[in-house]
């Protein structure tokens, strides 16, 4: 259950009915680093909200704050890449996007440096209104030339993906869950591959297409519809550049109807993702989609947010179920 009051930052929501990893993030960076000197990591005076205590205290050498200057983060971050340096960085993905957007496309993406953005409070994962939640980040990144852009759904994910970032060629830009993480897909079979989405359920009706931790929420109405006999898969994509086409396409095809679920605007992010390449293959399916409506969001709780903005499987379930009736 949601805590009723809007958390501070340095809380993290309360996972109830699924196990939970505590800093996915940090654990797979440690594991990157364990066998690759090369990595170092920066922050912008949020290291204590942003996991990096146990890097800094293993590797205190290899650990950069510049203080509250994104633009000097990525710089800074550009220059180490230069020198041979894989260069992780951590902020908020709002500062990350609208403070230092033109220094991660010039510094980093245009020479396609060794910069692994790793950016918190994506969407409404942060109570703390418009200037903190990072609504609209996935499509201004998805906009930059040169970038690979990932949105994990759970500490499985995160975790895989902060270990191999190091290996993925040039600029990265991913959205971070961080703290106390809920564990969705299976760390034994599951194995994160850039650019490519992942399908659970077989089911030939309804297909939900969701990215970061809506797909969580999307698994649980496609369970709910399958108890209901509404025959119900998922296409999880936490890769939005490069992004699986063909894998969409025959998920589409598989399905008659689709619904988009993404912790964003529906505009520029993984619904206008979902119609363009479909436009671009023939198909045109009914859509419906869930995402964050365009415009600032207010203060609240994340109960009170999500609940109010439809990101939750209750309201997911409500729109979908109203949706097949028409």
């Amino acid at each position: 259950m949601l805590k009723s009051r809007t958390l501070a930052m340095s809380e993290s929501e309360e996972i109830v009915g699924r196990p939970s990893v505590k800093a996915p993030f940090s654990i797979g960076l440690l594991k990157a680093a364990e066998t690759r000197n090369d990595i170092v990591l920066l922050t912008a005076d949020l290291g204590k909200y942003t996991d990096t205590a146990d890097f800094r205290a293993k590797y205190p050498e290899r650990f950069f704050n510049v203080g509250m200057a994104e633009q000097s983060l990525v710089m800074t971050a550009a220059g180490l890449s230069k020198a041979g340096k894989v260069a992780y960085c951590t902020t908020y993905g709002t500062f990350a996007t609208r403070r230092a957007y033109d220094f991660l496309a010039i510094a980093a993406a245009h020479s396609n440096e060794n910069v692994k953005m790793f950016a918190g409070n994506p969407g409404l994962t942060t109570g703390y209104g418009g200037t903190h939640q990072a609504n609209e980040d996935l499509a201004l990144m998805r906009a930059m030339p040169n970038v690979t852009v990932i949105d994990p759904c759970d500490a499985t994910e995160m975790e895989q993906v902060a270990q191999m970032a190091a290996d993925i060629p040039g600029t990265v830009y991913c959205r971070l869950l961080r703290a106390n993480v809920a564990q969705v897909l299976d760390p034994e079979t599951y194995r994160f591959q850039v650019g490519k989405g992942h399908v659970i359920g077989n089911g030939n009706k309804l297909g939900f297409v969701s990215t970061g931790f809506m797909t969580e929420r999307a698994l649980d109405a496609s369970r709910h519809f399958e108890r209901n006999g509404v025959s119900s898969a998922v296409f999880h994509s936490p890769c939005i550049k490069p992004f699986d086409a063909e894998g969409l396409v025959r998920f589409a095809r598989s399905v008659e109807r689709l619904v988009v679920c993404e912790n964003h605007i529906t505009t520029g992010g993984l619904a206008t993702l979902v119609v363009e390449t479909l436009y671009d293959a023939g198909l045109a399916p009914k859509i419906l989609k869930i995402g964050i409506p365009d415009q600032f969001i207010e203060c609240g709780s994340l109960t009170y947010l999500q609940d109010r903005y439809g990101l939750t499987t209750e309201r997911i379930i409500e729109r979908t179920d109203a949706w097949l009736r028409t």
